[in-house]
């Protein structure tokens, strides 16, 4: 099936690939610069990409809310929890392996992690093959900064309020994790941003794309053989 199934018919569906792909993001404020749906924008490319890329991979719709407490203090932030997400994604393994042997989470958000691992131990015990897919920018920031942003603007610049971009809080995270635990990221960051967006460019988003869709297809390549 070449057309994700958000545009195919039934008929075509009927002969699905070797694996389903499903991103999954949140709908959390991303600083006064970015959309709140940042991290389903850049999980939904990447697998998007793969899914021209590898024509056994079928394409899902994305799950656009996550676990996404620790935004809970800056409106626009819609969370369904830890709990929630996982009791979503084990039904929608436990469905969809009736038509394809693995479902691939391609995970956008940091704070889907704890959902998503949860969702894999049941679905292993239950043998089901849900295989997660974590977009890792290694030396990247956090949270809404330069990352995030230059992604932004090589996948969406429309969407990039750029003369709004500043500085967040650029400690490193382990050492705002105990007042983050403890009253989200606004006590540690009032603006919401974990780094700082200067200097991003769609130069450099484009780079950072290419990395994250290559390791997908990597680890697709594993799965597929």
């Amino acid at each position: 099936m070449s057309r994700p199934l958000v545009d195919a018919t039934w008929p075509e569906a009927e002969r699905p690939g070797r694996v389903l792909l499903v991103p999954a993001g949140s709908l959390e404020q991303h600083g006064p610069h970015l959309p709140l749906d940042t991290d389903t924008r850049i999980a939904s490319a990447v697998a998007a990409h793969a899914h021209r890329a590898r024509p056994a991979a079928d394409l899902g719709p994305a799950l656009p809310y996550g676990a996404s407490g620790e935004h809970a203090g800056f409106p626009g932030t819609l969370s369904i929890g830890t709990e929630a997400l996982t009791r979503q994604v084990v039904e929608l393994v436990r469905d969809a392996s009736r038509h394809w042997p693995a479902l691939v989470v391609v995970n956008g958000h940091g704070g889907n992690v704890d959902a998503l691992r949860q969702a894999a131990e049941l679905c292993s015990w239950e043998g089901r093959r849900l295989l997660v897919h974590h977009l890792d920018v290694r030396g990247g920031d956090a949270h809404a900064g330069r990352t995030e942003t230059s992604l932004l603007l090589h996948l969406a610049p429309e969407a990039v309020r750029l003369e709004r971009a500043e500085k967040g809080a650029t400690e490193p995270l382990p050492a705002l994790m105990p007042r983050l635990r403890a009253g989200g990221v606004r006590a540690v960051s009032p603006n919401g941003v974990l780094g700082d967006p200067a200097g991003a460019s769609a130069a450099e988003g484009a780079r950072l794309f290419q990395a994250l869709t290559r390791s997908l297809l990597d680890r697709l390549d594993d799965e597929l053989g």
